[in-house]
């Protein structure tokens, strides 16, 4: 739902790549220097459980001059622990917030909920959840994942209508898998949840799973088309809502995602060169994008 009138679309952002420690097999020191090395500005991470490793990713962040969005996955991991309630899963949250805050995050992503809730524990757990980063003053973007709250075009836009306050993170791979579709198929959901989109995972899913083996491949250049063109659309959005930076982290990893040949599990890329391939992509895409609507002084929506 856009705004009425004239967007102003002189409006000047910037485009901010994070680097995904998330199949990183170094040091948080070692990815915070790559991170570096390849133009990325920051780094997006759960903060790790042990004191050296805290001290090690701190280090790490201000030898580099980066900045940290904060992950956060509420009783679990990725997939959510199924007997753990509402409540369990909001006090996981405040006390990896509390964890989190003495690094300074730009934000916190969270992986929240679970898929399993009916609609209205999914609204009350959020609406709690965002008293809950109130409370502590900072900014949760509560992710499109499976196994979790908003796994699911849907039930996410059903959510949002209820609690417009709630920014959510982009990562529409998971929603084209679990969908068996490309995202562009449900342009009206992409329209509807794009004004609440602060973060983008830039993954390019297929209709039969989360990450193509490679986003360069021509066999997956639709998907790779798909997910650019949803991913404006954000961007449109976040421009709108007066945005001065947009955020994304390249987000192709491991366990499961990474396609492997069978019997010597060799990997068929390396996590890394791809996504370093798809910052640079998406870099020039967004400059691009912009570039086409800086003639424009205005448009009417």
């Amino acid at each position: 739902m856009a705004p009425q009138g004239a967007v102003d679309m002189e409006r000047f952002m910037q485009f901010a790549l994070f680097k995904t420690l998330w199949g990183h097999a170094g040091t948080a020191e070692a990815g915070a220097r790559l991170a570096a090395e390849a133009g990325f500005q920051g780094i997006e991470a759960p903060v790790p459980s042990d004191e050296p490793g805290r001290a090690a990713l701190a280090r790490g962040l201000a030898d580099h001059g980066l900045q940290f969005i904060c992950e956060i996955c509420t009783t679990g991991s990725y997939v959510p622990d199924r007997r753990a309630t509402p409540a369990m899963h909001l006090a996981d949250l405040e006390r990896k917030i509390e964890a989190g805050v003495p690094f300074a995050p730009r934000f916190f992503n969270v992986m929240g909920g679970c898929d399993a809730w009916s609609i209205d524990t999914q609204v009350e757990f959020f609406g709690r959840a965002s008293e809950l980063a109130a409370r502590h003053e900072v900014l949760c973007s509560f992710e499109t994942h499976r196994g979790r709250s908003f796994f699911n075009p849907w039930i996410t836009r059903d959510v949002l209508r209820q609690l417009p306050q709630l920014r959510i993170t982009c990562d529409f791979s998971h929603w084209v898998v679990v969908c068996e579709r490309l995202m562009d198929s449900e342009w009206d959901v992409i329209a509807e949840v794009a004004p609440h989109a602060h973060h983008i995972h830039g993954r390019v899913g297929y209709e039969q799973g989360p990450q193509v083996p490679h986003p360069a491949a021509p066999e997956y250049a639709a998907a790779l088309a798909s997910h650019e063109r949803c991913w404006e659309a954000l961007w449109t959005s976040q421009l709108e809502r007066g945005y001065a930076v947009t955020t994304m982290t390249p987000e192709f990893g491991p366990d499961g995602y990474l396609h492997c040949l069978p019997f010597t599990n060799a990997p068929v890329a390396d996590l890394w060169e791809v996504n370093r391939w798809i910052g640079a992509r998406e870099r020039c895409h967004f400059d691009d994008w912009f570039a086409g609507l800086r003639p424009r002084r205005s448009v009417a929506v």
